[in-house]
């Protein structure tokens, strides 16, 4: 973004990082519900793509193929609000999360910087350690968010949640505080190297497409883009397991895959998985999922530097009136 070629994690004030970094949650999320609601629904399928066999015990789950095919299928039997269920929690969580992680990114990578002096650390190593700090912090603070949104997404036609209140209420009575952060274990063993995996490669391509022909600015999103798609599909198999976690309990069988197992831990749920769909089991939803993180990505990325430049240029012309 800048043209004298600072990294992200030197710009804007800690006011305009959180504001430039919830806007472009905010308007990442509503682009991309539709496919996420897909992604979950892919996920959470538990019958062998390899045996034919395995689908008799389905109990009138219905059966999702491709992205495209999904999409039809949900808009057939639950109509076109259905490409948004869980948008609401969704949606405060995801200005939630990238205020937290912009902010937590800027600060560690600042700390990093002034704790090593004039021995700074390579900038791929800063990258990687801030956005891997920044992305467990802000998974912690926003998992129950998370669950909450993977659960209204896995719902069908029946409702098992009335409203976002019902949902706090039913989940704390039924299952208590540790029902807001089933499957966290995978959640922050994702985010770790998918968020390192991500700054280090989006600072490390940034600045030389920067330098490129992109039109509209677009060479930020491109470096995001590729991030992306370089990090999800590493640490894909984790986020498939904290979607399944993340459906445990009293109404497990209530969703719309009402055959969904009984999973408890990471690594039990990593073999049950693999024993009984098959190691393609792990990457159910990861084509949408490139296609839903891709675009994402994209957007969050240009438009937090797009936000945040404005926001430093009115910052700026503020000070020059004020000097006049």
């Amino acid at each position: 973004m800048s043209a004298n070629g600072e990294h992200l994690k030197d710009e804007g004030s800690k006011t305009q990082v959180v504001i430039a970094g919830a806007t472009a949650g905010l308007i990442a999320r509503f682009i991309i519900a539709p496919l996420d609601v897909v992604k979950i629904r892919l996920q959470l399928q538990t019958h062998s793509l390899s045996d034919p066999l395995s689908h008799r015990d389905l109990r009138g789950s219905p059966i999702y193929k491709g992205t495209l095919p999904t999409i039809k299928h949900i808009l057939r039997e639950e109509g076109i609000t259905g490409l948004w269920k869980g948008n609401i929690p969704a949606e405060l969580m995801y200005v939630s999360y990238s205020a937290i992680q912009f902010t937590t990114y800027r600060t560690i990578t600042l700390g990093l910087q002034q704790a090593f002096g004039e021995h700074r650390l390579p900038n791929a190593a800063e990258s990687f350690i801030a956005g891997a700090s920044a992305g467990a912090v802000a998974t912690t603070a926003t998992y129950p968010l998370d669950l909450l949104r993977t659960r209204f997404a896995a719902q069908g036609t029946e409702k098992i949640y009335s409203s976002l209140t019902a949902s706090i209420r039913d989940i704390a009575r039924q299952e208590g505080p540790r029902g807001f952060f089933q499957g966290l274990g995978a959640g922050v063993g994702q985010i770790i190297p998918y968020m390192g995996i991500f700054f280090s490669t989006y600072e490390t391509l940034r600045l030389p497409l920067s330098h490129m022909s992109f039109p509209y600015g677009s060479g930020d999103a491109t470096a995001g883009i590729l991030a992306s798609v370089l990090a999800k599909t590493a640490v894909f198999p984790l986020d498939l397991i904290r979607k399944r976690l993340q459906v445990q309990g009293p109404t497990r069988s209530r969703y719309v895959h009402r055959n969904i197992p009984e999973y408890k831990g990471v690594f039990r749920t990593l073999s049950e998985i693999v024993r009984k769909e098959g190691r393609r089991g792990l990457y159910r939803g990861l084509t949408v999922s490139l296609f839903k993180s891709a675009p994402a990505s994209a957007v969050t990325m240009w438009t937090y530097e797009r936000v945040l430049k404005i926001l430093m240029d009115m910052e700026a012309k503020g000070k020059d009136q004020g000097v006049d």
